[in-house]
């Protein structure tokens, strides 16, 4: 299984540079039978039922976990469980002071924008809303290396990409994908180009804002000209900006998607892809004003990752937003689809050892036919 951060083994991870102090997500050691796929039961939040107050399904990833584990593709012990992001990693981003305004839980009913958690002492605050981030944070922390490693990586989870070094918003707290490849740059070798493909349905103005001034970062964004965030300033860091109008349907969207995601791709040939797969493009979603269909999205997810794998280009997805029951269902569908198509796949990861309860289940059976 993952180790927790009580029981971890640690050591030089061999793609890391070996001159600074990296990530504790860099040198935990990883089984070779669990999947490149990060989740925790720890990134769901839970607060007394004022979570619903907020359109975003609060739980959407373990409903997507416990999705995947009904098809039969994952198992708790072959997935990878992420350790809680520390100060310290935050820190490598975060300025201090924009840390210590989530001390103030006014700041954080802000950021979530769910107002009654104003009213809550912070203490139930940092347990309740802020640790799943920082798990999320991790995972995604983690996901860098994993797709580095094996070639692609899931967080189911993570892509806050309305966070930036010392602002956080739209239910984004800690900048995840800025201190993915932030860490990426300075622990792993023979990475000096990373591009984001954000295709959630508002503009990623987070990283867009922290990434501004770096040209070893490459952003493509594809979102709804008509909603959230309206950041003019934060639309300088795009290098490929595609505004669509409201209530876009398949057939533009898709068009649009795969012929950017070649233009792109093309020129810029990154060394690792951060893929931003919001599904708040679905029909119906309160906040995307879309009309992207559930096969949409999944040929959507499609596109990116064929892209990415047949030029061996390392690539990790994070979940992002979407807002709708049904969301998690689709994420789920999707992810299967690229493990049907071949496009997502680990040999050991296929062949896990068996579980004990496993066993005991073949010693009753052979006993019974005995």
């Amino acid at each position: 299984m993952a180790h927790s951060s009580t029981n971890v083994d640690r050591v030089r991870h061999p793609l890391c540079k070996s001159d600074i102090n990296i990530c504790q997500q860099y040198d935990v050691v990883i089984p070779d039978y669990q999947w490149p796929i990060i989740y925790s039961s720890e990134y769901n939040i839970s607060f007394w039922g004022l979570e619903k107050l907020h359109p975003f399904d609060s739980r959407k990833w373990g409903h997507i976990f416990k999705f995947l584990k009904e098809a039969g593709f994952l198992r708790e012990d072959t997935v990878v469980k992420p350790m809680e992001a520390s100060e310290e990693d935050l820190l490598t981003v975060h300025t201090q002071e924009y840390l210590d305004s989530l001390k103030w839980s006014v700041n954080v009913a802000r950021i979530t924008e769910v107002p009654p958690v104003a009213f809550l002492p912070n203490f139930i605050v940092q347990k309740r809303v802020l640790r799943p981030f920082r798990f999320q944070t991790s995972g995604t922390i983690m996901a860098g290396r994993l797709a580095i490693e094996r070639g692609w990586a899931i967080n189911i989870g993570g892509g806050f990409h309305h966070c930036c070094h010392d602002r956080g918003a739209g239910f984004c707290a800690y900048a995840d994908i800025t201190l993915s490849i932030r860490f990426a740059f300075e622990s792993l070798k023979n990475l000096s180009k990373v591009m984001i493909i954000d295709l959630d349905a508002h503009q990623g103005n987070g990283h867009e804002r922290d990434f501004m001034e770096d040209p070893r970062v490459y952003i493509m964004d594809v979102y709804n000209r008509d909603i959230y965030p309206h950041d003019v300033e934060a639309k300088r860091g795009i290098a490929l900006k595609v505004e669509l109008g409201s209530y876009t349907r398949d057939k533009t969207y898709l068009k649009l998607v795969k012929l950017n995601i070649d233009f792109a791709v093309n020129e810029f040939m990154p060394d690792l892809v951060v893929y931003i797969a919001g599904t708040d493009i679905l029909e119906h979603d309160p906040l995307g004003n879309l009309s992207i269909s559930p096969k949409g999205i999944i040929e959507r997810d499609q596109i990116v990752f064929t892209k990415c794998r047949s030029l061996n280009i390392p690539i990790f997805m994070v979940t992002s937003g979407g807002y709708l029951p049904e969301s998690a269902k689709i994420v789920a569908d999707s992810i299967l689809n690229l493990k049907n198509r071949g496009l997502i796949s680990y040999d050991a990861a296929e062949r896990p050892p068996a579980r004990e309860s496993d066993d005991k289940a073949l010693d009753s059976s052979s006993a019974s036919t005995s």
